[in-house]
Parts: C-alpha cells; sequence; structure tokens
C-alpha cells in the first residue's frame, strides 16, 4: 500500500489520492477495495479538503477577531451607530448656527457678542468651515456621501457671503470666501485621516 505525507497538498495530488484509494495494486494488477475501507478512507480526504478550502483562522486570529467585533465594539459606552447619530445631530446644528450667524445684521446682539471676542473673522470662517466639513465625512457611513457633503460647505459658505450683501452692516469679503474654502479642504483631509485610523463605521 503506497504512504502519503499529509502536509500542504495542492489539489492535483489530492486527485491522485482519490484515484489511489480505489484501487491498490497487488502482483502488479488493481484489486478493488472493500466498501468500508474505500469509505473512511474518502471521509478522511474530504475532511482534508474541507480544512483546505477553509479560510485560516489560527494565522491572523488577532485580525479576525477585531473585523469580527467591530461592528459591534462600544466606544465610550455607545454603540457605533449611536456615535454616527449624534455627530450628525451636531452637524446639523453647526449649520443652523452658521446660517444665523452670517445673515444677521451687525448691530444684532449676536454679533455684538461675537465681536467682544477679539478673534479674527478669517480665522472663525475656517475653523467654522473646518468643523462643517469635517464632521459628515465622519459621521455618514457611506465615504463618498460624507466626502461629497463635507465638500459642498463650500458652496455654502459662497451662498451666506452673498447674502451679507443684503444684511444691514455687513459686506461681502473674498478673504472670507478664501478662509471658508481652506477650512473645508482642510476638514475634508482630516476627516479621510479619523475614518482611517478610527472605526466609528
Amino acid at each position: 500500500m503506497r504512504q502519503f505525507r499529509f502536509g500542504r497538498k495542492s489539489r492535483f495530488r489530492v486527485a491522485i489520492m482519490r484515484r489511489c484509494v480505489r484501487y491498490r495494486p497487488v502482483n502488479g494488477r488493481p484489486l478493488r477495495r472493500g466498501p468500508s475501507k474505500d469509505r473512511n478512507r474518502r471521509t478522511l480526504i474530504d475532511s482534508m479538503l474541507q480544512r483546505m478550502n477553509k479560510p485560516n483562522r489560527t494565522v491572523g486570529s488577532a485580525r479576525w477577531s477585531a473585523n469580527a467585533t467591530s461592528s459591534s465594539t462600544l466606544r465610550f459606552g455607545l454603540p457605533p451607530g449611536t456615535w454616527c447619530t449624534l455627530i450628525l445631530a451636531s452637524w446639523a446644528a453647526l449649520i443652523c448656527c452658521v446660517v444665523i450667524g452670517s445673515l444677521s445684521p451687525a448691530a444684532s446682539p449676536l454679533m455684538v457678542a461675537i465681536g467682544r471676542l477679539h478673534i479674527n473673522d478669517k480665522v472663525m470662517h475656517f475653523c467654522a468651515y473646518l468643523a462643517l466639513s469635517l464632521l459628515p465625512v465622519i459621521g455618514f457611513r457611506d465615504r463618498r456621501r460624507g466626502i461629497a457633503l463635507g465638500l459642498s460647505m463650500f458652496f455654502l459658505g459662497i451662498l451666506m457671503e452673498a447674502g451679507q450683501h443684503f444684511a444691514p452692516g455687513r459686506a461681502v469679503e473674498l478673504g472670507d470666501v478664501l478662509a471658508n474654502g481652506a477650512g473645508v479642504s482642510c476638514g475634508a483631509l482630516l476627516g479621510l485621516s479619523i475614518r482611517a485610523y478610527v472605526a466609528i463605521l
């Protein structure tokens, strides 16, 4: 009887073993094996084939376990779906605040209070639109949709800057538009970096 060492066998070698299972050489002539031994050998080879086709979880067990439990992992006591909802709710609230602040008259109490902070106007525009672009990129499960909505905040900045032409005491400035665009670009890049290194979605 032929002896085979079982290691990392290819499909071709297993097929040869299957042919050898049915017959064995006796005095140069093939003789059919009994049904019980043939069945046992076939079950052994079938189990080997299943083991060869089965993905190896022992080699990358840490990576496999991380991928299997990433969807159900709690972050700071909250599931990922709740974090997405909170991020998008914050994004909607920030849009409302930016619209109100952009279209308010210069003599309004809100603008007077903002003026007392003594912060550069361009810095406020940059930070506001950086957040407006960052939140949708990390908040939406679909990366393309998040990036598209994040970059669309640049058009929101143009509309708000054009709307200041009709607000009393406000004026349209090209520097504000450039600061908005820089903030949107940096927010989108920062959001992509966060999506790459922190598994929120």
